[in-house]
Formats: C-alpha cells, sequence, structure tokens
C-alpha cells in the first residue's frame, strides 16, 4: 500500500484535543476508501497540520479528508523512508 504525507494549513491555535478530534473523523470513515491514518500532527504557530496514512491513491486520501470536513491543502505521495 502506498503511503501519504498531506498538509492543512489554517489551523492558527490548534490544541491537541482538538487535532485527536479531526482526526478521529478521518478514522471513522477512512475503511470507505481503503486508506488507513497512521499519525497527525499539528504546528499552532505556524498554523500546520500534518497526517501520514497509507491507501491506494492520494485522490481516495482527500475524499476522507473532505467528508470529514478537512480537505488538505496538499497531499505528497511518500516514495520511501528510513528509521
Amino acid at each position: 500500500m502506498k503511503k501519504f504525507m498531506d498538509v492543512h494549513t489554517g489551523m492558527h491555535g490548534v490544541t491537541q484535543e482538538l487535532l485527536a478530534q479531526e482526526h478521529q473523523k478521518d478514522l471513522q470513515i477512512q475503511d470507505q476508501e481503503g486508506v488507513h491514518f497512521l499519525h497527525a500532527w499539528a504546528d499552532p504557530a505556524t498554523g500546520r497540520g500534518f497526517c501520514l496514512s497509507e491507501g491506494p491513491n492520494k485522490e481516495a486520501v482527500q475524499r476522507i479528508h473532505e467528508r470529514a470536513g478537512h480537505p488538505a491543502d496538499e497531499i505528497f505521495e511518500v516514495s520511501f523512508e528510513v528509521e
């Protein structure tokens, strides 16, 4: 399965609790598109949020975000990773 990193903007002042609530919205419907959200991060100072997911394609990831009410501004396919 492919991995994707998406970027959300306009999240100035977001709290950990609000990020968790929004992430939960994705988790509740992710199976509708065969997507699995792995992690979510946010930086309230810059207003940016980031999600790491696995799925068939970036369009499927975006559809889940749109249905959850927070479409991504950008989605990047992650070609490889190191630990």
